[in-house]
């Protein structure tokens, strides 16, 4: 009996070693290369050049290429066994991987995409979702799901993937690392599977802003030049009305760090919406029928695809992707008519944000509206998912403008990000403003993640002074109604502060609502006497974006009367 039980341990504890090792072994594993990679390879770069030439400039870096890029000798799968199955090896390499290899880079595999390169899930059934290494239960992105992968799990110094309609930015943003979509064309397709050849661009994720920024000088083939700091970054307040998560918590980084860099002056906010609604004619039109901007992108999408695609899917009958197939499988009856249109779409758009940006401009916006969806939740097939996400990543994917993802941290246990669109053509100014911001944003981010208040809305006060500098970018617009309209939001969220009153009484004074004004006028001189004594010079010493005409003096003892023109009044900052 003893010798009974004995043994029943002993099989007990070999079970359990067996369980234990088993377990450490998939951690191992997991560890290793989290389901990035297709396929390991090795492309090695050319030996230095001899003194006094200077090395290669990606010397001593790694990278991954999505199955997208052409390898010699290496059938590209496109996120599908049967197109691997029915296409022959490579007869030559892709030029931005031949570029990156003779930059000095060695190229160490090929790793997984979204079929056919076509969502921004970041799932494939027939390979496995890539396991995302910031957060492991939830989506990695897509649909370059591997390289962003094998970037934040440091298996390479950075990798390349193919950014149609997101490809890029969702994965870097779920992933918690930079991810670049240069302006369209910037960069060469050859020897890469084509999506949408409208909206197809090659980019490329890093967790290091200085490598992000040598790989873009290689693949853009920018030569020396001083670097630039904005001269203005653009809020789009509107797209940040689509967070899931407190917008505060993102915008707030933001202004605090460009505060601390470049100073106040150069933070503006604009609606994005209604400035292309202005700018934009032909998008009025594409309205009546189709929606928004994001239809506009998903149209381009599905009809160059099946374009390029459709020939070979109908001949070879591959089992598709529910979603994808219920996307690709209907009929597109689209007239020239509307693919002009779509065309007239995306040069307004190119031109209307070089128009607000021109060359020294940043326009901020979210990535993408939620945090990453758990694995295996039907959250980002709903309606309402996919609406935030692709009107906010149709914005750089139908103007062709460049785009960077920028980590912000975490909310909720889960990556967040900013991203940052300069003009078409601005890649080098965009990349020189990553470099010199990300350490101040990383910084406030870490403040921002610490807080208790990044678990919950920020505080009123904060609140308040958005609202405050919403009001203030209105009157130099002079729009005096709209800027009343955010000094009274400012007041209700902090109605002790002097500065909201005297400032809205300034827009009151402007619009002729005299009685408004004298009652805001005597609140704010309660509230504050040091309000009384402010003079204009004053203001112009503390480099505050206000014109000199837009100055207006508050006196200590006011009798009021009609205003007279040269006897104004103050908008305090």
């Amino acid at each position: 009996m003893a010798s009974q039980s004995a043994n029943l341990w002993v099989l007990l504890g070999l079970g359990l070693a067996g369980i234990l090792l088993m377990t450490k072994k998939l951690k191992k594993n997991i560890k290793q290369d989290f389901g990035a990679f297709i396929e390991k390879l090795q492309l090695l770069p050319p030996p230095q050049p001899l003194p006094p030439k200077a090395p290669h400039p990606l010397t001593g870096l790694s990278f991954a290429v999505s199955d997208l890029f052409d390898i010699e000798g290496y059938v590209t799968g496109f996120g599908h066994p049967e197109w691997a199955r029915t296409h022959s090896a490579a007869s030559r390499t892709s030029t931005v991987v031949s570029t990156l290899v003779e930059g000095g880079a060695t190229c160490i595999g090929k790793t997984v995409v979204d079929e056919f390169a076509y969502s921004i899930n970041g799932t494939n059934k027939h390979y496995d979702t890539p396991t995302n290494p910031a957060a492991p239960s939830q989506m990695p992105g897509g649909s370059s799901s591997g390289a962003a992968v094998a970037v934040a799990a440091d298996l390479v110094d950075f990798s390349l993937g193919i950014d149609t309609v997101g490809g890029v930015r969702v994965p870097s943003a779920f992933c918690g690392i930079l991810g670049f979509r240069p302006s369209y064309g910037a960069v060469s397709h050859m020897g890469i599977i084509p999506i949408s050849t409208s909206l197809d661009t090659v980019g490329w994720f890093a967790r290091d802003p200085k490598i992000l920024r040598h790989v873009g000088h290689v693949l853009l083939q920018l030569p020396f030049a001083a670097q630039r700091s904005p001269r203005q970054i653009i809020i789009a307040d509107d797209c940040f009305e689509l967070l899931k998560i407190p917008a505060d918590r993102v915008v707030q980084v933001v202004i605090k760090s460009t505060e601390k860099l470049f100073g106040r002056q150069v933070l503006k906010h604009e609606n994005l919406g209604e400035y292309f609604d202005s700018k934009v004619p032909s998008l009025k039109g594409f309205h009546k029928t189709n929606g928004e901007l994001k239809n506009v992108m998903r149209l381009i999408q599905r009809y160059e695809f099946k374009n390029n695609h459709n020939e070979w899917i109908e001949s070879v009958k591959p089992a598709l992707d529910p979603d994808i197939s219920a996307e690709i499988g209907e009929m597109l009856e689209i007239s020239e008519t509307v693919i002009e249109n779509c065309k007239s779409i995306r040069n307004e758009m190119r031109s209307a944000i070089s128009s607000l940006l021109k060359d020294d401009g940043i326009l901020v916006t979210p990535t993408t509206a939620y945090p990453p969806p758990k694995l295996g939740g039907k959250e980002m097939l709903s309606e309402d998912y996919q609406n935030r996400a692709f009107s906010l990543l149709s914005i750089a994917s139908v103007s062709g403008c460049c785009q960077v993802t920028v980590p912000l941290g975490y909310y909720d246990k889960c990556p967040t990000s900013v991203s940052f669109i300069a003009r078409h053509g601005g890649d080098r100014f965009l990349l020189d403003t990553v470099q010199n911001m990300y350490a101040s944003l990383q910084e406030q981010a870490d403040i921002a993640t610490k807080s208790k208040l990044s678990t919950n809305t920020f505080n009123q006060k904060q609140s308040a002074e958005i609202a405050k500098e919403k009001g203030n970018q209105a009157y130099k617009d002079k729009q005096w109604l709209k800027a009343i309209s955010f000094y009274t939001e400012a007041i209700k969220l902090n109605g002790n502060n002097a500065t909201y009153y005297s400032n809205r009484a300034a827009a009151y004074l402007e619009s002729g609502s005299f009685l408004q004004a004298e009652a805001d006028c005597t609140k704010a001189i309660n509230l504050d006497k040091k309000v009384r004594l402010i003079c204009a010079e004053a203001q112009q010493e503390r480099c505050l974006d206000i014109t000199r005409r837009q100055l207006k003096i508050f006196h200590m003892h006011w009798s009021w009367s009609p205003p007279i023109k040269e006897h104004p009044f103050l908008l305090i900052d």
